[in-house]
C-alpha cells in the first residue's frame, strides 16, 4: 500500500495517543498511520459521531436479533448477557497475516508432535526435555490415552492460538489453546455485525472470507467420520450444554455447519461403536467436535462424578471407530509450564527455533529459573505451573509485580522454596493497543487506544493446517492488560485481514457438480425431540393457565364476589396444579414460562431466533407485569397481552418451522395437552352439577365463543358445548379434531407401522380417533371424561418409550 500523510486531523482522533513504549496498531512507532488503515480511517472520519452510533447501534441491533449473547459459567441456563462487541475492528494486512500464520503452522505441527509423544513413547520425558512429575501431576494428561492410535492418525484437528504484538511490533504467543477451543462461531457474529456497521464495497470487497476456512474443515470432519469399510457416518459436536458459557456459540455453529448438536447422553457406545440414540433408533456416530473438557467424556474411564459425559466413549476411541477433534489429553498442551519447554522442545524435534517465541515463561522447579523468577519477581506474574486458562486470566493466588493480587501468603519469596515445583513465572509483557470507541468524562464520543490479543484459528485439512482470516481480537476495558478477560468486563472485536484489490468470493456450499440433489434434513436425537414434545406441552399448558386466570379475574371484577361459585371451582382447579392467588399473576406462571424457555435453550440448534425472542420477551413481560398488576381488571388485561404474545410465538412455530421430525414432536406434545386440558374443563364445566354460568366459561377459555354463536344461535346446553368442544372434527380445539391431529402427527413419526401393523402408539389414537368421530354428547359422561385423562397420559407413555429413550 502507498504511503500517504495522515489523514487530516479530527476531533475523534484528538484523545488518540499511543502509550510510550508500547505498540500501537493504528499508529507507528514514528506517529505514521499504518497504511492497511489508512482507507478505513478516512471514511470513517467522514462520518459524524451521530452517523457513527447509529451505524454501531445496527451492529447491535443485529446481535440482539440474531439472540447473540454471552454469560458466565452457572447452573442457571438462563442467566445471558449482550455479547460485548467492540465496534472498530483490528485491520492487518494479509502480507503480514501470511507471516503469522507460517509461523503458527510450525507450531501447529510441533503440538501434534508433542501429543504424539506424551501419549505414544514418552520420549522427550526419558530424555529430560520435559518434568516427568509435571506431566504426570497433571489432570489434564489421561493416563487412559496412552498407547491409543487415533482415528485418522492425528490427536490436533482445531487450534487456537492467543497472540500478541511485542513493544518492537513482532507477535507472540500467549498460550494454546487445544482442549475445547472456542470463539470461532463468535468470529463469524463479530463479521455479520460488523458488515452491518460498514456494509460499503471498502472495506467488505478487500477482507477475506471466513466460509472456505469452515467449508474445508466441515470436509475434513466428515472424512475424519467415515469407518474403515470407509462408509459414512455422522460427525456431529459434542457440546456441554445450555449452562456452558460458549453454548450459544455450539448452537450457531452446528446450525452453520449442518451437523448434530449433541450432549453425552445422546450418546451410546455398543460394541466398541458409538451410535446417537435418535427417534428411528441407534445411528452411527464416526467423529466428534469436542467442546467438551476432555475429563469429562467418558465417567467409567476418566472422571466419574461427570454427569455429561458418555460411558464407555474411551473405549470407541481405543478400537478406532470414533474419531476425536480434538483427541482426548490434548489439554496437557494449554498447561502453562508447556510454554516453559516449548522452545527447546522445537529444536530438538525439528532442528529450528520456534518461528512465533510464545511469552518467556520459567519452571520454577529448577533452582536457577527459581532463583531468576524471584530476582525479577517485579516484573513476573506467578502462578500455577498446571493452569490451563490465559496468563491475562489471573485470578486471587496469582503474584503480578512481586505482589499477590488476594492476601492468601505474604512472601512471593518463601511460595516460591515452597511450592515452586508447582509454580511457572511469566514475563508481564506489554501488549500493543488499537482503537476503540469510548466516552470521556464529558460524555464526548472518541477514539482511544486499548490493550488487545488475537486469536487464531487453525484447522486440519486434507492438504495441511487451513487459518481462519482474522477470527476475533479480545479488548481491554482499559489500558490495564489484565482487563482482558471479557468474565472481568473486556469486549472483542472482528479482525480485517486486509488486501489490496478486491479478493475472491468464498461461500460454504459445495461446488455444483451435477444435478440438484435435496439433502437429508438430519438425525433428531431422542433428546431433542423430548425437548421439543415438552416444549409443546408447557406452551400451551401456560396458555390454557393464562385463559383461565384471565377469565377468573373478568368475573372477579363483573362480580366482586370471590365466593362466586364458579371462581370456586376455578381456584380449586387452579390450585390443583400449583396456581396460588397470593398475587395476581401467580409465580407458578412464570415458573411455566421459564421450564418452556429451559426446553427451548437445549434445542437451540434447532429452533429459529425469532422464536427464541418471542419466548423471551413474553417471560420478561410476565416479570415486569407481576410487579405492577392487581386483581381484577388489571390482571384480565395482563392476561390479553399475555395471550397475544404467546400466540405470536406459537404462530412464528406454526408458519414458520420446518415440517420435519422436529416439528412432529413439538406438535404432538401441544396436541396432547391441549386434548388434555380441554377435558378437564369439560369434566369441571360440563358436569350435571357445575355451577350456573359454567358452560359459558368453558367456550370463552376454549375461545370458541362466536363459533358456538354461529352454529348453534342459542344459548350454551351440556348438548351444544360437548358437541362443539369435544366432538367437532372442524374445531381445533375439539377433542375429536385433536386426536385427528395426532393421529396424523404420529403415523409421519419413525416406524408407525411394525411389520404391517400399526405400532402401539397409533394403535391407542386410532381407537380414540374412531370412539370421537363416532360418538354423541351422551356419551360423554363426567366418568368418561376422567378416564380420558388418563389415556392421554398413557398416549404420552407410549411415545416416550416409542421414540424418547
Amino acid at each position: 500500500m502507498a504511503d500517504r500523510p495522515n489523514p487530516p486531523a479530527s476531533p475523534l482522533l484528538a484523545g488518540y495517543t499511543p502509550v510510550k513504549g508500547v505498540a500501537d496498531e493504528l499508529f507507528d512507532a514514528t506517529g505514521r498511520m499504518r497504511p492497511v488503515w489508512r482507507r478505513f480511517v478516512e471514511r470513517f472520519l467522514r462520518l459524524s459521531p451521530e452517523e457513527i452510533e447509529a451505524r454501531f447501534e445496527r451492529a447491535d441491533l443485529y446481535l440482539r436479533d440474531a439472540g447473540v449473547f454471552y454469560r458466565q459459567y452457572s447452573n442457571d441456563p438462563l442467566t445471558e448477557r449482550s455479547w460485548p462487541l467492540s465496534h472498530i475492528p483490528v485491520i492487518l494486512h494479509e502480507a503480514e497475516w501470511r507471516g503469522i500464520c507460517e509461523g503458527l503452522t510450525q507450531r501447529a505441527d510441533l503440538l501434534e508432535q508433542v501429543m504424539a509423544d506424551l501419549y505414544g513413547p514418552a520420549d522427550l520425558v526419558t530424555q529430560g526435555h520435559l518434568p516427568a512429575e509435571l506431566i504426570a501431576g497433571s489432570r489434564q494428561f489421561l493416563r487412559p490415552m496412552v498407547g491409543v492410535q487415533p482415528k485418522g492418525g492425528h490427536y490436533l484437528h482445531f487450534l487456537a492460538f492467543e497472540i500478541g504484538r511485542s513493544p518492537d511490533g513482532s507477535w507472540f504467543v500467549l498460550g494454546d489453546r487445544t482442549q475445547a477451543t472456542s470463539g470461532a462461531g463468535f468470529a463469524l457474529e463479530n463479521r455479520m455485525a460488523t458488515g452491518r456497521a460498514f456494509p460499503e464495497r471498502f472495506p467488505r470487497a478487500y477482507i477475506h472470507r471466513h466460509a472456505g476456512f469452515f467449508g474445508a474443515f466441515l470436509q475434513a470432519s466428515e472424512r475424519l467420520a467415515e469407518d474403515r469399510e470407509h462408509l459414512r457416518a455422522t460427525p456431529a459436536i459434542l457440546t456441554p450444554g445450555p449452562s456452558n458459557e460458549a453454548y450459544y456459540e455450539h448452537t450457531y455453529i452446528a446450525r452453520y455447519l449442518g451437523i448434530p448438536l449433541l450432549e453425552g447422553e445422546d450418546i451410546v457406545v455398543e460394541d466398541g461403536r458409538a451410535k446417537v440414540r435418535t427417534i428411528s433408533g441407534p445411528q452411527p456416530l464416526g467423529a466428534l467436535w469436542r467442546r467438551i473438557d476432555a475429563g469429562f467424556a467418558d465417567p467409567i474411564e476418566l472422571d466419574e462424578t461427570s454427569q455429561i459425559g458418555t460411558p464407555g466413549l474411551m473405549e470407541a476411541i481405543r478400537q478406532g471407530h470414533l474419531g476425536m477433534a480434538n483427541a482426548l489429553g490434548s489439554g496437557i498442551l494449554e498447561m502453562r509450564a508447556m510454554l516453559a519447554f516449548l522452545p527447546r522442545i522445537c529444536e530438538v524435534l525439528t532442528g529450528k527455533p520456534l518461528t512465533l517465541p510464545n511469552i518467556a515463561t520459567w519452571w520454577c522447579g529448577a533452582a536457577d529459573a527459581r532463583a531468576y523468577v524471584n530476582a525479577n519477581a517485579k516484573r513476573m506474574m506467578i502462578g500455577s505451573a498446571y493452569a490451563v486458562n490465559l496468563p491475562f486470566d489471573l485470578n486471587a493466588t496469582t503474584a503480578l509485580g512481586g505482589q499477590f493480587r488476594g492476601s492468601a501468603r505474604e512472601s512471593v519469596t518463601k511460595w516460591l522454596e515452597e511450592e515452586g515445583r508447582s509454580l511457572v513465572g511469566q514475563e508481564a509483557v506489554t501488549l500493543s493497543t488499537t482503537p476503540a470507541w469510548s466516552r470521556n468524562a464529558a460524555g464526548e464520543a472518541q477514539i482511544t487506544p486499548r490493550p488487545m490479543t488475537v486469536r487464531v484459528f487453525a484447522a486440519r485439512t486434507e492438504t495441511g493446517w487451513r487459518f481462519l482470516h482474522g477470527g476475533y481480537a479480545r479488548i481491554g476495558r482499559s489500558e490495564d492488560p489484565t482487563a482482558l478477560a471479557m468474565q472481568r468486563g473486556g469486549s472483542v472485536a472482528d479482525v480485517w485481514i486486509v488486501a489490496d484489490h478486491p479478493v475472491s468470493q468464498e461461500s460454504l456450499a459445495p461446488e455444483k457438480t451435477g444435478r440438484f440433489l435435496r439433502s437429508d434434513p438430519g438425525i433428531l436425537p431422542a433428546r431433542a425431540a423430548d425437548n421439543l414434545y415438552w416444549l409443546g406441552r408447557y406452551i400451551e399448558r401456560t396458555e390454557d393457565a393464562i385463559r383461565l386466570l384471565r377469565a377468573y379475574h373478568l368475573r372477579l371484577a363483573a362480580t366482586g364476589n370471590s365466593a362466586d361459585p364458579r371462581l370456586k371451582l376455578m381456584r380449586s382447579y387452579l390450585a390443583s396444579v400449583g396456581y396460588t392467588f397470593e398475587k395476581a399473576i401467580p409465580d407458578t406462571l412464570l415458573g411455566r414460562l421459564e421450564m418452556a424457555q429451559g426446553c427451548a435453550a437445549k434445542v437451540r440448534d434447532r429452533f429459529s431466533t425469532d422464536g427464541w425472542n418471542a419466548l423471551g420477551d413474553l417471560l420478561s413481560t410476565a416479570r415486569r407485569l407481576q410487579k405492577t398488576a392487581k386483581p381484577g381488571d388489571d390482571a384480565a388485561r395482563a392476561m390479553s397481552v399475555f395471550l397475544r404474545k404467546i400466540t405470536g410465538f406459537s404462530g412464528l412455530v406454526h408458519e414458520n418451522m420446518y415440517r420435519f421430525s422436529a416439528w412432529h414432536f413439538l406438535s404432538f406434545g401441544r396436541a396432547l395437552e391441549r386434548a388434555d386440558a380441554t377435558t378437564t374443563l369439560l369434566e369441571l364445566y360440563a358436569a350435571p352439577d357445575s355451577p350456573e354460568g359454567g358452560l359459558d366459561l368453558a367456550v370463552e377459555v376454549c375461545d370458541s365463543v362466536i363459533t358456538h354463536q354461529r352454529r348453534f344461535r342459542v344459548e350454551t346446553s351440556r348438548d351444544t358445548v360437548l358437541d362443539l368442544l369435544a366432538l367437532d372434527g372442524d374445531n381445533p380445539r375439539a377433542l375429536a379434531f385433536l386426536m385427528t391431529r395426532m393421529c396424523d402427527l404420529a403415523r409421519r413419526m419413525p416406524h408407525a407401522m411394525d411389520h404391517g401393523r400399526p405400532n402401539a402408539l397409533m394403535r391407542a389414537l386410532m381407537q380414540l380417533e374412531t370412539e370421537f368421530s363416532c360418538a354423541e354428547p351422551d356419551d360423554l359422561t363426567p366418568e368418561r371424561l376422567r378416564h380420558l385423562r388418563h389415556e392421554l397420559g398413557q398416549v404420552s407413555d407410549l411415545l416416550t418409550t416409542a421414540y424418547l429413550r
